[in-house]
């Protein structure tokens, strides 16, 4: 028998315990339930990055969100913390959003990474496909893009 390092196991371990069973086995992309832990843990992981940007507490009505393997994709919208409409005024977006040159929705890819979702990409207030290179670019599978 060949003995094991700790360095060896301890990642096994930790992304198996962190990672749900349904993320693990899954061939087929999936949409985590609304109030499961797995969701909190991707809205939180795009909250951050998107409370930095717009200075301002976001949550995230989500119209489209699909995970397989390790990789996750959302669309949807930021809002207030108390579900409004989210208020541009005093953001980056404010001219684009007054030059009608912004559509308000979110598309963001998501990686799950040592056991933790990080948020690869996101794009706010785009009027085109942004996520339509992300697949080449990243890696992840084209599958949770459709």
């Amino acid at each position: 028998m060949i003995p094991l390092s700790p360095r060896l196991i301890f990642p096994l371990v930790v992304s198996t315990c962190l990672m749900p069973l349904t993320t693990a086995l899954s061939a087929e992309p999936y949409t985590p339930k609304p109030g499961s832990a797995e969701r909190e843990a991707l809205m939180n992981a795009l909250r951050e990055p998107v409370k930095a940007e717009l200075k301002r507490e976001v949550i995230f009505k989500v119209s489209r969100l699909k995970v397989l393997g390790q990789w996750a994709f959302l669309a949807g919208e930021p809002l207030k913390s108390d579900g409004s409409p989210m208020d541009y005024t005093g953001t980056i977006h404010e001219e684009a959003l007054r030059e009608g040159a912004f559509d308000g929705g979110i598309f963001a890819l998501l990686h799950l990474t040592h056991g933790q979702w990080v948020t690869v990409r996101y794009v706010i207030g785009a009027t085109d496909v942004p996520y339509v290179d992300w697949p080449e670019e990243t890696g992840a599978p084209k599958a949770i893009f459709e």
